[in-house]
Order: C-alpha cells, then sequence, then structure tokens
C-alpha cells in the first residue's frame, strides 16, 4: 500500500491540531480551570471559519461565562479593531453575533471601523445589520477607558454610542446620523458596549444602557 509523503502527513496533523469545534469551545468553558489564555491558543490556530462557527454557536449563557474569563486577558487596544498599518479612513469589518432576543439571522451583523483623519485616539464605526435600512446605521466612537477606573473595570475600549463621527468616515459608508435620530433611538442611544479580549483576532461586548448593564453580549471577529 503506497504512504503518504512524511510532509502530507506532517501537514494532516498540524491540521488537525488547529482545528477548533464547537464542542471544542464549549467545552473549554464549561471548566472552570480553564484560562483564557488556553481560549486564546485554540482560537488563535483554527481557520477563519473555524472560528466564526465556534463562536457564534455560544448561546447567552456561553457569551456570558466567555466574557467573564476574558476579565483576565489582557487589555485590548484601538489597533485591535484597526491595524496600525491600515491608512485613516480605511475600513476594518468584523463579524458579529450578538445575544439579543431576536430571530436568527437577525443577530448577526458587522461592525466597521476606521481611523479618523485627525490622528486621535478613537476610532469611527458603525453597525452593518439586516435592519439597517429600518433602523439605522448605529453609529459610534470607540474610545479606551483607562482615564475611568469603573469604565476600565469593564473592559479597555468602549464602543459609546452617546457619541457619533465628527468627521469624515470611510468611503461607501452610510450618512451618520446621531442615535437619537428615528428608531435607531429605541435601539443605540445612550447605549455603550464594553469591549474586552478574548484572542488576537476575537473580541467580546457587554451592552450598557447608560450605566445599568444589560446582560446582553456579543462576540466580533475581525475579518482578516
Amino acid at each position: 500500500m503506497d504512504r503518504l509523503p512524511l510532509d502530507a502527513l506532517a501537514s494532516a496533523h498540524r491540521k488537525k491540531e488547529t482545528r477548533v469545534t464547537r464542542s471544542d469551545l464549549i467545552a473549554l468553558l464549561a471548566r472552570e480551570a480553564t484560562e483564557i489564555d488556553q481560549i486564546a491558543d485554540a482560537l488563535d490556530r483554527a481557520s477563519d471559519a473555524e472560528r466564526v462557527d465556534a463562536l457564534f454557536a455560544l448561546d447567552r449563557k456561553g457569551q456570558r461565562e466567555l466574557f467573564r474569563r476574558a476579565g483576565s486577558a489582557p487589555p485590548l487596544t484601538l489597533e485591535d479593531f484597526v491595524p496600525a498599518d491600515r491608512a485613516p479612513r480605511e475600513p476594518v469589518r468584523h463579524r458579529g453575533k450578538n445575544t439579543l432576543p431576536l430571530p436568527g439571522r437577525h443577530k448577526l451583523f458587522k461592525k466597521c471601523f476606521c481611523r479618523p483623519d485627525d490622528g486621535s485616539a478613537r476610532l469611527f464605526g458603525y453597525n452593518d445589520a439586516p435592519s439597517r435600512s429600518l433602523v439605522g446605521p448605529g453609529y459610534f466612537v470607540a474610545v479606551p477607558t483607562a482615564s475611568n477606573p469603573e469604565w476600565r473595570s469593564r473592559g479597555a475600549i468602549v464602543v459609546d454610542y452617546f457619541q457619533v463621527p465628527d468627521g469624515a468616515v470611510a468611503s461607501g459608508w452610510p450618512r451618520v446620523v446621531p442615535n437619537t435620530k428615528g428608531l435607531q433611538r429605541f435601539v443605540y442611544d445612550r447605549t455603550r458596549d464594553f469591549m474586552r479580549r478574548v484572542s488576537k483576532h476575537v473580541t467580546i461586548g457587554a451592552a450598557f444602557k447608560v450605566e445599568k448593564a444589560l446582560d446582553h453580549y456579543f462576540v466580533l471577529v475581525r475579518e482578516s
């Protein structure tokens, strides 16, 4: 019988090692001893498709637990959302899934970020969701929380819907409108999402209305 070349066997072994499944992630979260760096390592070694499949299978309980574990991860920076090599107003998309009580497809969305022209320590962004044409784009400004100890304990970056971009955004993005306008006021107005690191490509957020935790979460996977 013909044998596979050694390099082919090694490649197959590496593929098996790097694969992370839904059940793998759920099992990691079920073990109290699992550290966030173990979860990060498994996700970092997975393909983009595997990461999305495993993370998007988490229910509200699973995302809540992942957010809790992510509290011990290294703090996020703005570069985790828009890498330093991206030009101002060059968009970076993150695929997301939230835990809101919505039909399946309406839990899925993309959060789009870009760096402003003025070089300030913030990002502009909006939500590309199935309901955008009805509700609105949900613009926000993402900033570090280092200057606010209470906010810092929730996450190193806050996606702040109290603010909207006050400068040019990426080409092709929808028109900037305040979150007090139209149906957006029922979804985005007076809301902040506090973000924690999960892995190199993955972050998780917890939603707050003013200063009240809503016990709803969302995972983001940065597109390569």
